[in-house]
């Protein structure tokens, strides 16, 4: 199904807009995806800072500065719990690009989408957070974080990946032995919103030769989709 998802989102594209000089707002190379075209559009002699405009089969969807386009490149790193300040405009960016497929996503990018969903599982405190890992070896770094989550939220929390370590018991925190190697490619994080469906998220992101390739979304009934594929095995 993961895999399947993403074929889906990528016939769904996008076209961006960018409104500002050429030479100082080209983003065509720093967008880069398989389903988004980038076009760029001069300013009026206007005192307007470039902006760029998103666009889908339906016609407009969203409009984001070029600050905050640059802050979904080179996005910030912050524990779940600590977005104060931050949260409300980089999910600002992340709704607007929703079910857009990135070709070109990188680690830092997946990593800072990753913990903003986190943050909203920190802060609602209950419900279900699945998170993929490609070996559970690989959670070592994370166990401290996931070690916080379940002992100050009531969250339900499971975490898949190749049993290639023995990992802590964690209050609140399920492990589930990926044997057959089928969520290895993926990085997938999903939560159900914790009975606020307004909350529901998932990031799904595949592993290729440049980075990887993914897309999130906010549609509830697609993250329950995920998180029962997931106690499936990915299928």
């Amino acid at each position: 199904m993961l895999a399947a998802y993403l074929e889906t989102v990528e016939a769904r594209r996008k076209h961006l807009i960018v409104y500002g000089d050429p030479a100082e707002t080209d983003l065509t190379d720093q967008l880069a995806t398989r389903n988004v075209t980038v076009e760029h559009r001069r300013l009026p002699p206007v005192d307007a800072p470039p902006f760029v405009t998103i666009h889908d089969e339906g016609g407009f969807v969203g409009a984001l500065t070029l600050e905050d386009v640059h802050q979904l490149l080179d996005p910030p790193i912050i524990r779940p719990g600590s977005w104060d300040g931050i949260r409300d405009s980089y999910r600002t960016i992340l709704s607007v690009l929703e079910e857009t497929l990135f070709a070109t996503l990188s680690r830092r990018q997946l990593l800072a989408t990753t913990r903003e969903f986190e943050d909203r599982a920190y802060r609602i405190g209950t419900g279900t957070l699945s998170v993929t890992f490609q070996s559970l070896s690989v959670f070592t770094d994370q166990a401290d974080l996931y070690r916080t989550l379940g002992e100050e939220t009531a969250l339900d929390i499971h975490v898949y990946g190749r049993p290639d370590w023995d990992p802590p018991l964690l209050e609140g925190v399920t492990y589930h032995p990926d044997h057959t190697g089928l969520l290895s490619p993926f990085w997938c994080v999903a939560f159900d919103g914790g009975g606020d469906t307004t909350q529901a998220c998932v990031l799904i992101a595949r592993e290729a030769t440049d980075g990887y390739v993914g897309c999130w979304s906010y549609d509830p009934e697609f993250t329950q989709d995920v998180l029962a594929s997931l106690e499936e095995g990915g299928m």
